[in-house]
């Protein structure tokens, strides 16, 4: 099983990214999938999951209404579109994979290594 996340770059403040995180090993749907993100001295932090059972989302306080997490099941791939980006937003975001949808960072087993996101001017 393997997780692979891409689509981190630099953007201005305002601008928009998308993250993918493709998996292997198994389809897309079987698990839970999560994005957690961290910034350079600050702990991991939960931005947002999608329920494998029903496709439900879920979403931080800090990033509702901005992000939206989406399952590609022909592309085995969950997305992550990332609008209206903030300097906050700067940190190296994790794409997971679970048996259940959590906020909880160990409640993941699978991890991908990570893409940097910078948003600055």
């Amino acid at each position: 099983v393997q997780l692979q996340a891409s689509g981190g770059g630099l953007v201005q403040p305002g601008g928009s990214l998308t993250l993918s995180c493709a998996a292997s090993g198994f389809t897309s749907d079987y698990f839970a999938r999560g994005w957690f993100r961290q910034a350079p001295g600050k702990e991991r932090e939960w931005v947002s999951c999608i329920n494998n059972r029903d496709g439900s989302t879920y979403y931080a306080d800090s990033v509702k209404g901005r992000f939206t997490i989406s399952r590609d099941s022909a592309k085995n791939t969950v997305n992550l579109q990332m609008h209206s980006l903030e300097p906050e937003d700067t940190a190296v975001y994790y794409c997971a994979a679970g048996s259940t949808r959590s906020t909880i960072a160990s409640r993941y087993r699978y991890w991908g290594q990570g893409t940097q996101v910078t948003v600055s001017s």
